[in-house]
């Protein structure tokens, strides 16, 4: 049997209000969608383009539209997994590829992805919910607004208003565990405070507080709080470079290049004693449940993207006291 890409599109989803983070500010959250199909089922894939990397939803579907099958259609899909980390770089373009293999392979086993995986069978998950990035007092309000969230991660990147923003948050949730990216927003000569900041309020993680391009600087500081990696986790970059600028690593399907790769990403964190965080772009639960899969292996799940949107996919994953339930067979997987 062979297996064929037969749909490809691009969709814009709506978000409920505007997010914002150290970057600039989006409305919708556009993603890219696949279908491949083998002996009459179909398995189901999602990635979002990652501008940081040049990547845009009309190259991505270029490339997926134009990826040369002929190496992989008559695989099975585990083997063509395999293949794929070769014919294909990594990005969001392989991560829907790999995605729509694991999800054609469970639906045409009759076997959970989780159970392919030899990964344990999947739980309610503690996830972050994300405030965006805004003034203090509205920053503040967010955080009120979201008591049944036990843990939150603060977008931050404005070195003048950060600690205003972090003692803002801390007082509208004394109860909350906290975690914080600045998106490469924050200088090696503003760190030394706001890291102080970040330890005074209680916060748990920062993660990319500096430009990639600039985060030698972070070898030789001894900070407070854990730095995680976020977009010095580039593409293709080898995690082995991380330590020792870094105590933690975000690992994202849509950087990785698919459930495959982040399963080998996540193994060696742990063999260098890095901690790990599971994360998203902005994206439909199709995307967040292969990810979701991976938090047996994590110390912090950052898996919220669905609940920004205005509205979610059929099946989607469901969220409540701030945890996120295993997705079902429907939705992927």
């Amino acid at each position: 049997m062979r297996t064929e890409l037969t749909d490809i599109r691009t969709e814009a989803w709506p978000l409920r209000v505007p997010f914002r983070i150290s970057r600039g500010v989006k409305s919708e959250a556009t993603v890219v969608s696949i279908e491949l199909t083998r002996g009459g089922t179909t398995g189901r894939g999602e990635c979002c383009p990652y501008p940081r990397y040049g990547e845009t939803a009309d190259a991505i579907a270029r490339t997926l539209g134009t990826f040369d099958f002929s190496a992989i259609e008559a695989l099975e899909p585990a083997a063509a997994r395999q293949a794929l980390l070769t014919r294909l770089s990594p990005g969001s373009a392989r991560n829907a590829l790999d995605c729509a293999l694991w999800d054609l392979e469970a639906k045409s086993r009759g076997i959970p992805v989780w159970r392919l995986a030899a990964l344990p069978p999947p739980q309610p998950l503690a996830t972050c919910y994300t405030l965006s990035l805004d003034a203090p007092a509205a920053m503040a309000r967010q955080a009120g607004a979201r008591r049944d969230c036990p843990l939150l991660k603060l977008k931050l990147g404005d070195a003048d208003g950060d600690p205003g923003r972090m003692r803002a948050i801390r007082k509208a949730r004394p109860d909350a565990r906290l975690v914080c990216d600045a998106n490469e927003g924050w200088s090696a000569t503003d760190l030394a405070v706001l890291a102080t900041e970040a330890a005074s309020a209680g916060i748990e993680l920062i993660e990319q507080p500096l430009r990639a391009d600039a985060d030698q600087f972070l070898a030789q500081f001894d900070s407070p709080v854990p730095l995680c990696a976020d977009e010095s986790a580039a593409p293709g970059a080898d995690i082995r470079a991380l330590p020792p600028r870094y105590q933690a690593v975000n690992i994202k399907l849509d950087k990785t290049g698919g459930l495959t790769a982040a399963l080998q990403a996540a193994a060696e964190a742990k063999r260098l004693g890095l901690r790990i965080m599971i994360g998203s772009m902005v994206s439909t639960s199709l995307a967040m449940a292969p990810a979701a899969l991976l938090g047996s292996l994590a110390d912090w799940i950052d898996l919220d993207s669905p609940l920004l949107l205005a509205r979610d996919r059929r099946f989607a994953m469901t969220f409540a006291d701030g945890y996120l339930a295993p997705p079902s067979p429907e939705l992927w997987g």
